[in-house]
């Protein structure tokens, strides 16, 4: 079913280099309760200044997306541009500055290409009957690889409604809220403190659960746009319709966040870190999430070792109570030690095989309570050093 009023448009403006997609526009044909979070890093972009101002309206009608420029570190000059760009775009579209969005992707440090941007948007707002989402999704490619889409249907009342989110990440993923960005629209009619809630929830149980390089952007930006254009009645918390709703806000925001760690810079394996048995859900988290960033086992996991013993002193020191004699580690259903002592010669024979696979779990049990949580993360292999000792070039 077709997404009820909303537009969308990507062109070509060589920001970083000619050849591709760079310059995007999301945009509701009437106002449209939002819903956000951003990067908790200490530096940031100049985007993310203004558009975490201006979602305190609670009220959007368009998102301008640029990849190739971060925007990030770019003193005045860039506010200045920044909001240059958002103003000449927001005149285009005949509605209120305060009223657009602005995120960036891309390198650091380096001023917008002010002339070629400007001259994108006309083009930009003009395509606005022929764009798709699927151009959005491929506008905001930095080193990924494909692009990330995710749809869902749903209804409420009576009447059927979209959901439709895209995404983009590759490296300098640890969001932390949440280089990642995240859109997500949708036609249904939502109430905005429901939204914010379910949105903020759903961000922790996904983007907040994944990891390919342990670095948090300057720019980490992930949205929701609710315009009510399918015409349901109002989706409310505590209701049938808001669980249902936000079971489909979970789904699509886990479908993209699986997808960046798949396309995680040169990852070769996909891996879910469950720790369970901790004292509490936050200390497993905290746990998984040393595991999950452990350059020694994300190296153990591309070379195909099974060594557990990475992966224990990683929860060692990830500052949640432990008890070595209690620990148990598996991979997917073999168990590597139990008690905190190895199984043995079968079982790294039986583990080894595991990690040969593109996907796998690996399983913690700490034995110490009842708090559990999931991380998921990458392999770190030749290529992540040496798509990053390029980037910039």
């Amino acid at each position: 079913m077709k997404l009820k009023g909303f537009k969308f448009s990507a062109v070509e403006a060589a920001i970083k280099k000619p050849g591709r997609l760079d310059l995007a526009l999301i945009f509701s044909e009437i106002p449209a309760h939002v819903a956000a979070v951003f990067t908790t890093n200490k530096v940031v972009a100049a985007p993310v200044v203004i558009s975490r101002e201006r979602v305190k309206s609670g009220s959007c009608r368009a998102l301008l997306v640029n990849s190739g420029n971060a925007n990030a570190c770019t003193g005045e000059q860039g506010m200045a541009d920044a909001l240059s760009c958002g103003r000449r775009t927001s005149e285009a579209l005949g509605i209120s500055d305060e009223d657009l969005l602005i995120a960036s992707t891309g390198v650091i440090g380096q001023a917008l290409p002010m002339d070629r941007f400007k001259k994108g948007i006309q083009p930009l707002v003009d395509g606005l009957s022929m764009g798709t989402l699927e151009q959005v999704s491929e506008a905001i490619m930095t080193t990924d690889t494909f692009p990330k889409l995710e749809r869902r249907s749903g209804e409420a009342g009576g009447v059927s409604y979209e959901l439709q989110g895209v995404a983009k990440g590759a490296g300098m993923i640890e969001p932390n809220m949440a280089t990642m960005l995240s859109f997500l629209v949708t036609d249904a009619a939502v109430d905005p403190a429901f939204l914010r809630e379910a949105f903020a929830g759903a961000v922790d149980g996904s983007f907040n659960a994944i990891t390919v390089d342990g670095d948090t952007s300057t720019n980490d930006t992930a949205l929701v746009m609710a315009n009510g254009a399918a015409g349901n009645p109002v989706i409310k918390a505590g209701t049938p319709e808001a669980a249902a709703f936000k079971a489909l806000l979970d789904e699509v925001l886990l479908s993209l966040a699986k997808q960046i760690v798949k396309d995680g810079e040169g990852a070769t394996k996909f891996v879910q870190i469950r720790v369970k048995g901790a004292r509490s859900q936050a200390e497993a988290k905290k746990a998984a999430k040393s595991v999950a960033n452990s350059l020694l086992v994300k190296t153990a996991f591309f070379g195909q070792d099974a060594n557990w013993g990475r992966i224990i002193a990683a929860v060692g020191y990830s500052g949640v109570d432990v008890d070595p004699n209690r620990v148990g580690i598996l991979f997917d259903d073999v168990v590597m030690a139990a008690n905190g002592v190895f199984r043995g010669g079968d079982a790294e024979a039986a583990g080894s095989e595991v990690l040969k696979q593109k996907e796998f779990n690996v399983t913690i049990d700490l034995q110490l309570g009842s708090g559990e949580a999931v991380v998921y993360t990458s392999d770190l292999s030749y290529d992540y050093v040496r798509i990053n000792a390029d980037y910039r070039t």
